[in-house]
């Protein structure tokens, strides 16, 4: 089992998020607990090119979740819209 941390970034946007969103990412947390490398049912995980350390996203609807995972804990850095997620910015 993995322990799941959230940054001060993260709880900031996810405050600005609407509540059904919230409701959502809530649900898909849980599965980063259990495995935060594999893709899988429900889970949409894939690992970021060229990040040091390693970099993971899980997609959840419109928002992308990016976290590193560091021995047996899964710390959650930001939260982005799938926009902001793939312009870059």
């Amino acid at each position: 089992m993995f322990r799941v941390l959230v940054s001060r970034a993260f709880q900031r946007e996810f405050q600005k998020i609407p509540f059904n969103s919230q409701t959502r990412i809530r649900k898909s947390l849980p599965c980063l607990e259990e495995d935060p490398y594999a893709p899988r049912a429900h889970a949409d995980i894939r690992p970021l090119k060229d990040t040091h350390p390693q970099k993971y996203r899980l997609s959840v609807g419109n928002f992308r979740i990016v976290y590193v995972v560091l021995g047996y804990e899964v710390k959650i850095l930001d939260i982005l819209t799938r926009k902001k997620g793939y312009s870059g910015q």
